[in-house]
Order: structure tokens, then sequence, then C-alpha cells
């Protein structure tokens, strides 16, 4: 569980700025520890362990990103963190109080759209502040309108969910779990579902939502550009059972932009995750060759 420092640049490498800023995060205080987390579940065969011994430490205002290959565990991680599951063995530490169970200190944003569909956009984000936070009427409007305002809607506050398109739906999505203004907000492939284009565009939302909001973000994705480009940190997960391979700093400097994409320090961070997740073995992606329909010669 160390940085690696042979595809990727070592620390020396690194920019002033890089270093400087993982200086400045590595002096915050730490906000969330697993440590030893494992669960198991009871299969026909018998028990099925998901996850063994996950054990990292999360910093005030990190962007960390956990992936790994399908079936690693990803989204049962998340969901213990959320307090939706409970771990068979270890325990998590939300500002040095173990986590039991859901609450408001950790917001959730799903892949699927999880909006009320038969309230307004408005109605929607003051849901929360008014059932869990206990405010009245008259200021859950005013703390929610900020919030829609921050993720850039405030044209659509009296809007349903069905007269939204998918990325509008997850900046409300967003913008209700940040209104209790949690410590952390855990996402759980929120962009899956969405166009390329569209996926781009939020991913540079949240971004700017994180930069003015004091809230550490865990987030969970297949996508390994999505991962190098939002991440302070990237925690890698192997399969079967899930267990942390690495945990990899990201040597790209902020502000991020998607000209990125195309560095050295991304490039390298990127094939570095692709050797992780996907280690090449000479003929593993062959099919065996099956013709159904006689051809007279061969497509390449």
């Amino acid at each position: 569980m160390t940085t690696h420092e042979i595809a990727l640049p070592s620390y020396r490498q690194q920019s002033p700025a890089v270093r400087e800023r993982f200086r400045k995060i590595a002096a915050r205080p730490v906000v969330l520890r697993v440590n030893r987390l494992g669960k198991t579940f009871d299969g026909v065969q018998g028990a099925i362990q998901t996850l063994h011994d996950v054990s990292f430490e999360v910093r005030r205002r990190e962007f960390i990103s956990i992936i790994g290959p399908s079936g690693c565990g990803k989204s049962t991680l998340i969901r213990i963190l959320a307090g939706l599951e409970e771990p068979t063995s270890g325990a998590i530490l939300l500002d040095e109080r173990e986590v039991t169970g859901p609450g408001p200190d950790r917001g959730m944003v799903f892949q699927g759209y999880t909006l009320f569909p038969w309230l307004t956009v408005l109605k929607n984000v003051m849901f929360g502040l008014e059932v869990s936070q206990g405010f009245g009427s008259l200021s859950a409007e005013q703390e929610a309108r900020s919030w829609i305002e921050m993720v850039g809607l405030q044209e659509f506050t009296e809007a349903y969910p069905h007269e939204l398109s998918g990325g509008m739906k997850q900046r409300v999505a967003i913008a209700r779990a940040l209104a209790n203004r949690p410590r952390i907000l855990l996402m759980d492939e929120p962009f899956g579902a969405l166009d390329a284009q569209t996926r781009a565009k939020m991913q540079s939302y949240l971004l700017q939502i994180w930069k003015n909001v004091d809230v550490t973000i865990i987030f969970i994705t297949h996508d390994l550009d999505e991962a190098v480009y939002l991440s302070d940190r990237i925690v890698v997960l192997k399969a079967n059972p899930g267990e942390i391979q690495e945990i990899i700093e990201v040597p790209v400097e902020h502000p991020r932009s998607p000209e990125q994409f195309l560095s050295q320090e991304f490039l390298a961070t990127k094939k570095r995750l692709e050797e992780l997740i996907h280690p090449a073995k000479e003929g593993d992606d062959l099919l065996p060759i099956v013709r159904l329909t006689p051809v007279g010669d061969d497509v390449y």
C-alpha cells in the first residue's frame, strides 16, 4: 500500500505545486479512519468474503476515489461507510466516533436518480432539512435555495424531476446531500448513467462545488480517467476478496483541466491503474473461433 514510484514521478520529481499540495493535505486532521474492515456474506455454497482487512485514512477536504475490478467490493465498502450495511469485522471512525448506522454527517449520492418524483427541485432539497435537521419551512426553503444556486439550478426550483436532464437530476441530488452539511460526501458511481459529454460537464461541476464547500469526498468509479481527473488519492482494490492493492497519490496539479488528460503525469497515473486493475496476460482477451456463417475472407 505505497505510492508507486516507478511509472509515476517520485516525490522529488513532482512539481513544487504538487508537493506543496500534498504537504498541506498531510497537515490536515484525519476525518475518517477505516480500520481492518471486513465483510462476509452467506452464499449458497458457504461464506463469501467480499472485503478483507481494508484500512486507510482520509483527511479533511480530500477527494478520494476508490476503484477496482468488478466484484472487488467497492459499492459494499461505500454502503458500509454510509451506515447502510454493517461490517463483519473492523471499524469505521468518523471524527473519532464509531459509525454504527446512517447519519447526517454523511451525504450519499447514488448512480440511479433518487429524487422524489412528486416533489419539485426546491422541495427535494428541502426534504432532508425539514425531516432530519428540524428546520422550519421558511428556514429550510432559504437554505435549500442557496444550495440550488450553488449547483447552478436556481431557474429550475419549481421543476419536477421528469422535466430535468440526467445531469441536472444529479446536481439536485448533490445539492440535497450537501444541504445537510455533511462531513463526508459519499458518491457511488454518480455519473455512470450519463453520456460522455454530460459526464465531463458533471466532473467539472463537482470540482467547482467541492472547491467552495467544506466537505470531504469519497467517490466510487470504474472510469480511470475520471478517477485521475478528480482525485487527490486513489485507493485501488483487488477482488476475491476485496483488499487494498495500492494507494496512489495523483501527481497532477490543481486546478484540474481537460487539457491535463494528455499530460505525462496524468498518463503515467492512468497507466499504473491499468496495470493494477487489468494486468496483461497473454491470450486472456481471445475468444474461441466459432464461425456460424461461412465467409470468404477474414476481417481485420
